[in-house]
């Protein structure tokens, strides 16, 4: 059994895309997972199944939250390893609170030189492979490096966590491979 991380995008946010935790759980283990763990209200997933392509699981689980909510919700899975190599690779050690943008894939060169040509007053990034990580000193909700932005710049999928949550899930994974 392999553990895997599920970061769903857009779920209960201003009430839109309304998914209770329990609920969700209800629907990882429809599909097969175990052992799941869900964290905090925004899709945050750690389960476990057998080693496959992390790409057929997002679509799974787009798939059956599709047809059993009637809305489209993006998800991107990690494995235990990638979100601590995030962790690890934080260029802003000793920054309070960063933001990880998990990609869906490493952007091609052209995109991202597209991305450099952008710099923000009070704000800035660093890409590596497929992480973006930034800092917001003035609140990521003010911020215009949305997660739209990198998207568009970039032309790949992603979702965002900040520190503290990246580093739950990564408690929570490490418990269930023990």
């Amino acid at each position: 059994m392999e553990t895997y991380i599920s970061l769903l995008r857009g779920i209960n946010v201003s009430g839109q895309k309304k998914i209770l935790m329990a609920d969700l759980k209800s629907l990882y283990e429809d599909l097969g997972f175990k052992d799941i763990k869900t964290y905090i209200q925004s899709g945050n997933v750690v389960f476990n199944f057998k080693k496959t392509n992390k790409e057929n699981l997002a679509k799974l689980i787009f798939d059956k939250i599709k047809t059993h909510y009637g809305f489209e919700v993006p998800n991107l899975i990690l494995t235990t390893k990638e979100v601590e190599e995030a962790l690890i690779n934080n260029p802003y050690p000793n920054i309070e609170k960063p933001y990880f943008t998990f990609l869906s894939e490493i952007p091609q060169q052209e995109n991202i030189n597209e991305l450099n040509k952008h710099q923000f007053e009070n704000e800035f990034y660093e890409l590596k492979g497929k992480v973006i990580y930034s800092h917001y000193p003035n609140g990521a909700g003010r911020s215009k490096m949305t997660l739209n932005f990198f998207e568009k710049k970039l032309k790949v999928r992603g979702t965002a966590r900040n520190l503290n949550t990246t580093k739950k899930l990564i408690e929570l994974a490490n418990k269930k491979e023990k």
